[in-house]
């Protein structure tokens, strides 16, 4: 089990290291240059990853509360609401970032493409309607996690060493879990459509442009990089996602915890936020130009 731990922890500091990475790229594409709309979701979604890795990881708010002496119950509370709004801001924003995508490809005369400019135009209206439906989602975790009190309290579930949530009336469970299943699954549902679009399109596209252009120019094409790109990251989304929901559903309603099964839920939650990073990565262009440049000036000044 702890060499299971140090595992999860070597994959949570290597996810902060790239995420980081990753975000001061966009905040230097964002400050310095013409940002693409895509550029700004995808330097949201890598903030919130950061956040996901280090709540989730217990890397963040538990060496800050020790050190400012903060009460056990507090604690719990803000970890467990943070994450859940965390948790939900990625699905949110992964999502919208598999529409805007299937937006940007469509040809201007289809129905998707006559929303280009007007997703352009209010992207910071659902950015902001975005951050405050998720706010407010989750904040039944407030009112239900408290510190782990060592009593002979039966219907109390304990999640962590520290953590546990109250007993809830089953009608109160079951709304919570409704609204929070029927959320995740339209969300994912609106993925799995756009990435079907988006792979129709690009298979359509291509046989259309085999009697143009040559091979190499239409792997060359940036619109089909991005779009491969947002296909990976929904493809790992959707399987991550159903890992956790498995595991949170049989939770919830056997309402026990298991320590290995909670270290396994961290683990996969973890791993998306870690993995996505280094898809971004690799299929981005420009970073890939700007770290052969680095490594090239590095050459030189050394030889």
């Amino acid at each position: 089990m702890s060499s299971f731990k140090n595992v999860f922890y070597i994959q949570a500091g290597l996810g902060v290291l790239a995420n980081m990475f990753l975000l001061f790229f966009y905040i230097f594409i964002i400050l310095g240059h013409r940002p693409k709309p895509a550029d700004l979701i995808s330097c949201q979604l890598t903030f919130v990853h950061i956040m996901m890795v280090l709540i989730g990881g217990d890397m963040l708010l538990t060496d800050l509360f020790e050190s400012l002496n903060i009460g056990n119950d507090f604690k719990c509370k803000t970890t467990f609401y943070l994450f859940r709004v965390m948790r939900g801001l990625s699905i949110c924003i992964t999502c919208l970032l598999s529409v805007f995508q299937a937006v940007t490809i469509s040809p201007n005369t289809s129905l998707l493409g006559k929303f280009k400019q007007k997703i352009k135009k209010y992207m910071i209206h659902i950015f902001l309607c975005i951050w405050f439906f998720n706010l407010s989602f989750s904040t039944n975790k407030i009112f239900y996690t408290v510190g782990f009190i060592n009593v002979s309290e039966t219907n109390q579930m304990q999640v962590t060493k520290s953590c546990s949530l109250l007993p809830m009336n089953y009608i109160i469970r079951g709304l919570i879990f409704t609204m929070s299943t029927s959320r995740d699954v339209f969300l994912v549902g609106v993925m799995l459509i756009t990435s079907t679009y988006m792979v129709f399109f690009l298979f359509k596209h291509q046989k259309q442009c085999k009697h143009v252009h040559s091979i190499s120019h239409l792997r060359e094409s940036p619109e089909k990089r991005a779009t491969q790109t947002i296909l990976v990251l929904v493809v790992f989304f959707v399987v991550m996602y159903w890992v956790d929901f498995i595991i949170s559903f049989t939770s919830y309603m056997l309402w026990m915890y298991d320590p290995v099964i909670l270290t396994v839920q961290k683990f996969m939650m973890c791993a998306y936020p870690t993995i996505t990073v280094l898809v971004q990565i690799s299929f981005d262009n420009r970073i890939i130009i700007m770290l052969k440049n680095i490594h090239l000036k590095c050459y030189q000044s050394c030889y």
